[in-house]
């Protein structure tokens, strides 16, 4: 029996409200790390504990079945033989980029700012590997709308930014969200490609989460040997779940594409990410800051750039380096 026209429409709007609320995970993750970050005095150290935590819960899913576990064991020899280009299996260093930069900004900029500057990043970035047909069945001609996007995105960032021209050290942490964004690109399309190796996005995630939490823990070990840098655990309870939070957001997000598709879904949780940091920002600023009109502005902007970058543009006649894109994993 067919679905009614109403009773698909009022699905659409109940998975869309829900869409937006879980993009509003982000800066709600965002937000715990960036304390946990100001908490421990060190945002290295609260990015290894953000992705600590979620490798901890990964690996219970992920070894618990004898399939998986099998599957992810195999990993490292696959990499070793080249299996699928050996950039694949390193994506998750575009995550550790993205957590690295939560514990070490937003306790300074706000989450409103840390926000829109990544999803600019991430809207250029999807851009330029839409024309390089990264992560793509299809190479997209780069068409006004989306160069119009693109221009947006920088505009956004240089709105929320606009208020702190005077302290230079502020805008450079504001770069660092901005640059993690456009690091973003490509790592779904590796996190896809290790999907479709093992069999399961459940084991790529894992891996995404093995090899930033490595990359970080050895470059805070050599922090350790050369700067005198000390390792702690924070003592308050809900400062672990910054990684958890992510993979709230991963889990929701997959189930949700099934019933929005991925233009609606990106739309939607793109809004929920920006109205979330903004009522973040009311409920809980960052130490010395305000909201500032243009950064509820500059944060509109990221969203029209985002709704303008995602229409479709004709294929170009060359075909695309990978396929099945996923989401971006952040610790």
């Amino acid at each position: 029996m067919s679905t009614s026209p109403t009773r698909r429409a009022t699905s659409a709007v109940v998975l869309t409200i829900a869409t937006v609320f879980a993009g509003m995970l982000g800066p709600l993750q965002s937000l715990v790390n960036g304390h946990l970050g100001t908490a421990l005095g060190d945002g290295h150290a609260a990015a290894l504990v953000s992705f600590g935590t979620g490798l901890v819960l990964m690996l219970i899913i992920v070894l618990a079945r004898a399939r998986t576990r099998t599957a992810f064991f195999r990993l490292p020899g696959q990499l070793v033989r080249g299996e699928i280009p050996r950039w694949n299996f390193f994506a998750g260093l575009c995550g550790a980029v993205i957590v690295l930069s939560e514990g070490v900004t937003v306790g300074f900029l706000g989450v409103a700012i840390f926000q829109t500057s990544l999803i600019s990043g991430m809207v250029i970035s999807g851009v330029v590997c839409d024309r390089l047909g990264i992560g793509v069945p299809f190479k997209q001609a780069m068409s006004a709308p989306r160069v119009a996007g693109a221009i947006l995105a920088i505009c956004a960032t240089v709105l929320v930014v606009s208020p702190n021209w005077s302290a230079p050290h502020m805008i450079a942490l504001a770069i660092m969200p901005f640059v993690g964004g456009l690091l973003a690109g490509w790592q779904p399309a590796g996190n896809s490609e290790i999907g479709l190796l093992s069999g399961s996005m459940f084991i790529s995630i894992t891996w995404n989460f093995l090899i930033g939490f490595v990359a970080l823990g050895l470059v805070y070990v050599v922090r350790m040997a050369t700067a005198g840098a000390h390792f702690a655990l924070p003592g308050t309870w809900w400062m672990y779940f910054g990684g958890p939070l992510g993979l709230l957001s991963i889990a929701l997000m997959a189930l949700l594409v099934r019933g929005l598709g991925l233009l609606l879904l990106g739309l939607a949780s793109t809004a929920g990410q920006l109205i979330g940091s903004l009522l973040l920002e009311i409920v809980a600023p960052a130490a010395g800051s305000s909201l500032h009109l243009v950064t509820v502005l500059g944060a509109g902007v990221a969203l029209a750039a985002a709704a303008i970058a995602m229409i479709p543009s004709r294929h170009t006649a060359e075909p695309a380096v990978l396929a099945q894109p996923a989401e971006v994993h952040r610790g």
